[in-house]
């Protein structure tokens, strides 16, 4: 009886512990986890899995590496707050697989991605037909981000976090010399002071970062 009462107290308590972690660790949708998200969050699962498993071994014991895997996850998540290329490389980018109604086979290839996922995820989002389409992206959660050839023009993030976007500036035939100029005409000399700027309606929409 004593080891059964063991275990209900060992669940609860880890139960209560683990939901404070993760509310610690921020509110994110399961669909828009990052990886190092979902590895923190399989690791914990593993550990308050061997925990109640052995009813004998410390609670400390448990307790320690999920402390360590939270502090791992907001240090990384504020690298990722901080620097752009980190967040790229921890995340991934959003890749470009549709555009004017061309599949992109190349980058379909690079990603793994099937016809028939391709073909799930449009029928998901409501389109007929792939020739409708002006541009879609696969993005680093695993959605697919599309966008209507009859739509309002596309948005393109040319600056995130002082960094400029070159992949989009390619998309506009663009390149980092014009954008600079662009910048220059707003009385901007440097990007990294630039928060966000994005190419929308044939025009800039720059917000600087807060001093």
């Amino acid at each position: 009886m004593e080891e059964y009462l063991t275990i209900v107290f060992r669940t609860c308590f880890l139960y209560v512990f683990i939901l404070i972690i993760f509310r610690l660790m921020g509110k994110r949708e399961v669909g828009e986890l990052s990886v190092i998200d979902l590895v923190v969050s399989i690791l914990m699962a593993e550990v308050a899995a061997f925990a109640l498993d052995d009813s004998e071994s410390p609670l400390f014991n448990v307790i320690l590496p999920i402390i360590v895997l939270f502090f791992i996850q907001i240090t990384t998540a504020y690298l990722s707050l901080k620097n752009k290329k980190f967040r790229d490389l921890v995340d991934g980018d959003p890749v470009l697989l549709i555009k004017d109604g061309v599949i992109l086979e190349s980058e379909m290839r690079k990603q793994r991605y099937n016809l028939d996922d391709l073909c799930q995820q449009l029928r998901e989002n409501g389109n007929a037909s792939v020739t409708d389409i002006a541009y879609a992206y696969l993005e680093p959660s695993g959605n697919l981000s599309v966008y209507q050839k009859d739509e309002k023009a596309f948005v393109y993030p040319l600056i995130i976090d002082g960094d400029i976007q070159e992949r989009h500036l390619k998309v506009l035939h663009k390149d980092a010399d014009w954008l600079m100029a662009e910048l220059a005409k707003n009385n901007i000399t440097d990007s990294n002071t630039v928060f966000f700027c994005v190419w929308e309606e044939d025009r800039l929409h720059i917000q600087l970062k807060e001093s």
